[in-house]
């Protein structure tokens, strides 16, 4: 009997040129063996016909909020909490802001907002409309609220514009649908995530760091809890909020970092996402330090920072079974990552290229999406750039594959040579 077997799925078609994906993708869960009953709402209509829908579900479509005769049925109540799973798809950018807003003016809305089932979104967009910082926050706060997401990808649209905005594939969706409803691989499992950057205190309100958002381990940390993970992610000052389910710590300096990361000891899996700074300074100031009025700057004097990644990967009692490390390069990144996976004693380096691309844009740090290859002690695999959160679902993925081939009761470590 397969994952999907019985499974009530509501699906809700949005506005958008996608929306003719959502046939091909109730026909998948129908062979699947899941029971799919569908939201229409007013812009998804303009693309396909409740007919088309309920002739692939075989089961009435709901439209109008406010239909008496839908209410005696089965109400927007019963709808959103009648279903194991309710998925958006197309998900537009104006119901990913009312889902953010908690709007309900509508069927799709006041379902999505009655629900305490889980909820799985595939954005479809023009690619301004997905970079727009609106769009952005509204879902920051849906991921920060534990809704799952896949997609979108990249490509050409049917504007005529290329970019991020494309809806993730129906089979895509339906492996999404099936993590999300399947067994969590990782339960029973404990993974340590670091994210952001460190700030190193020069005088109270000066400061060594980095531009790394944070962005990617938290993706990371909110994919390994979808796996089933009791996670602790630890991260450096980020504008992002919390990940749904996550243990959090903030710290701001690399010694507070590396405290917590021992306090949150003993783990399986470690991901050292975090752009840990290599130096400080060495004796900070109690006071502003005050320009001279022209004359030489002040010297700081600095100090390493303990290494982080290394520390935990040397560890003889206590180290995780996975430890994977993160490597920023500007320049030689095969060499340099190859290097840093020999010298710092870990299982696996994610090393991706930061600085600008050939138009001036950051290539990783602060970005939404990462190029990213990943080197173990013996092949290396580049994966096609992404979306930060699919790069964190692909690396789950080999998390989940590497811990499969070996009985988890055993003391053999994931990626360790015997």
């Amino acid at each position: 009997m397969g994952i999907l077997q019985d499974k009530q799925i509501l699906l809700i078609v949005s506005g958008g040129i996608a929306a003719y994906k959502a046939l091909e993708l109730i026909r998948l869960l129908r062979s699947a063996g899941a029971e799919v009953r569908c939201v229409l709402t007013e812009g998804g209509a303009h693309f396909v016909t409740p007919l088309s829908l309920s002739a692939l579900s075989e089961h009435k479509v709901y439209t109008d909020l406010w239909s008496l005769t839908d209410e005696a049925e089965m109400g927007h109540i019963r709808l959103s909490r009648e279903a194991d799973l309710i998925v958006v798809a197309p998900a537009s950018a104006d119901l990913i802001a009312k889902m953010a807003n908690g709007f309900a003016n509508d069927l799709a809305s006041t379902v999505l907002l009655a629900s305490d089932k889980p909820i799985l979104i595939a954005p479809a967009m023009n690619p301004q409309m997905w970079n727009n910082p609106a769009t952005q926050a509204n879902i920051g706060v849906l991921r920060a609220r534990g809704v799952r997401q896949i997609g979108p990808n990249a490509g050409d649209m049917a504007c005529g514009e290329t970019g991020w905005g494309r809806m993730s594939e129906p089979a895509e969706i339906l492996e999404a649908i099936e993590a999300a409803l399947g067994p969590k691989k990782l339960a029973g499992l404990k993974a340590l995530v670091t994210s952001g950057p460190t700030f190193e205190a020069i005088d109270p309100v000066r400061f060594i760091g980095n531009r790394s958002s944070g962005k990617q381990g938290h993706a990371i940390a909110a994919a390994l809890q979808e796996a089933g993970a009791l996670v602790t992610l630890i991260t450096g000052p980020v504008a992002l909020p919390d990940p749904a389910g996550v243990k959090t710590v903030h710290i701001e300096s690399a010694a507070e970092m590396l405290a917590a990361c021992e306090k949150a000891l003993p783990a399986d899996i470690a991901v050292f996402a975090a752009a840990v700074s290599d130096w400080r300074a060495a004796k900070p100031q109690t006071k502003k330090i005050k320009k001279s009025g022209g004359k030489t700057a002040p010297e700081i004097n600095l100090t390493e920072n303990p290494d982080i990644l290394r520390t935990i990967a040397g560890l003889k009692k206590g180290r995780p079974r996975l430890v994977i490390g993160f490597a920023a390069e500007t320049d030689d990144l095969e060499k340099n990552a190859k290097a840093k996976l020999k010298s710092k004693g870990c299982d696996w380096i994610v090393a991706n290229a930061v600085g600008p691309d050939a138009k001036g844009r950051e290539k990783a740090f602060g970005a939404d999406e990462n190029h990213v290859t990943l080197f173990t002690r013996s092949a290396s695999e580049e994966w096609p750039r992404a979306s930060k959160q699919a790069i964190a679902a692909k690396l789950v993925e080999r998390i989940t594959q590497e811990f499969g081939r070996h009985d988890t009761s055993q003391k053999r470590r994931p990626g360790k040579r015997q």
